[in-house]
């Protein structure tokens, strides 16, 4: 296979092209095989690694495009305002967090100004799957039907969060999560802020789609 820009590292190369092939042109395994000259067992090997890192998705009806990873930037800016303002309406902290592989990226995050609080800087790399963010990447669902998970203690002592998914092409691409000492969140993060955490995500959403 001629390949553009070889490095003579293979699996890079060939990742990489199928990367910009789908760029311009979202297809199936079987057509990245044959615009690629790959066989049909190692397109679908390669494709299948990338959507596991979120540098590809895939659609129902099998077609591969760019996956979420390469909208992060994006999704950095747009919930920044919009943290800062959940921030400064319940007046805690609020931060963005998106998944790479077995742990979550804070990329956004607002502080709060009371001196006692709970936050993570940007760049906190935490394991999964620990807090209310975490449940929210692993897809986990509130058993009362709410769009909020919440979590009490269950990465901090004296923590509490509540979350929600942001959703891009019908995944959950990040998680908007308020953290909170505890005493602070009762009866529950949910009940206390879960409407406005929902609103929060819903904003960047909306904002994602134009």
């Amino acid at each position: 296979m001629a390949e553009p820009f070889a490095t003579g590292v293979g699996v890079l190369d060939r990742s990489v092209a199928i990367l910009d092939c789908v760029e311009s042109n979202p297809m199936g395994t079987s057509d990245l095989a044959r615009a690629l000259g790959l066989t049909v067992s190692t397109a679908h090997r390669l494709a299948t690694a990338l959507v596991a890192h979120g540098l590809l998705r895939r659609d129902a009806a099998g077609c591969f495009h760019l996956g979420p990873r390469f909208a992060t930037s994006a999704l950095a800016e747009t919930a920044q305002p919009v943290l800062a303002e959940l921030c400064a309406e319940t007046g805690e902290s609020a931060q963005l967090w998106v998944r790479r592989a077995d742990r979550r990226l804070c990329v956004v995050s607002i502080e709060s100004a009371e001196e006692l609080r709970a936050s993570q800087p940007v760049g906190s790399l935490l394991p999964l799957p620990r807090g209310s963010a975490a449940q929210i990447l692993l897809g986990e669902r509130n058993p009362d039907g709410h769009r909020w998970v919440e979590s009490v203690e269950d990465r901090a002592p004296g923590v509490g969060s509540v979350s929600a998914p942001v959703r891009l092409h019908g995944d959950t691409v990040a998680a908007v999560c308020l953290s909170a000492p505890t005493q602070r969140l009762l009866p529950s993060p949910g009940q206390r802020f879960g409407a406005q955490v929902v609103a929060a995500a819903a904003r960047i959403e909306a904002a994602l789609q134009i």
